[in-house]
This record gives C-alpha cells, sequence and structure tokens, in this order.
C-alpha cells in the first residue's frame, strides 16, 4: 500500500511538529537515564548522596543527559521519517 504523497508545506508542518514532540520527550528521557547513570556511577565511586536526592552531582548529569536527548531523538525520528523509500 504506498502511502499518499504530501506537498511541501504539509511535509514542513509534519517535521515541526514530530521535531517539536520528540525535543520535548528527548529532553526529558535522556534527562532521566542520565541520572539513572549517575546513580551507578556513584555507588560504583562510594558516594552517598545527600538524604532525598537521587545521586551525588545528580544536576550535572541530569543536565548533559537532557542536552543529548533534546537533540538526538529528534534526529532520530525526523531521520526515519524522511529517509526515501523504494517504490512498491
Amino acid at each position: 500500500m504506498a502511502s499518499p504523497e504530501l506537498d511541501r508545506g504539509e511535509i514542513i508542518a509534519r517535521n515541526l511538529g514530530v521535531g517539536c514532540l520528540t525535543t520535548f520527550a528527548g529532553f526529558f528521557s535522556g534527562g532521566m537515564f542520565a541520572v539513572l547513570i549517575a546513580k551507578f556511577v556513584g555507588s560504583m565511586r562510594g558516594c552517598k548522596p545527600v538524604e532525598g536526592l537521587p545521586a551525588c552531582n545528580w544536576w550535572v548529569y541530569a543536565g548533559i543527559g537532557a542536552v543529548v536527548g533534546a537533540l538526538t531523538l529528534p534526529v532520530l525520528a525526523l531521520r526515519r521519517l524522511n529517509r526515501t523509500r523504494p517504490n512498491e
């Protein structure tokens, strides 16, 4: 089943919507994943976090992970969405 052809304006609108949603999702998921890494690194170093905090220096890991996630998830999603398909 072939997909309907989209005009340039529809493609731009679709890419903008997908890019914005995945940037938002990538920001938070990357930050949470990085805090998990911070917990592992902290336990391997023997660091005891302050009561109520997930890990030592968690904000550094969360910030870097959030930026990486906000950049990589939209790039991967848009590359997958816009790749050329062979004609069926």
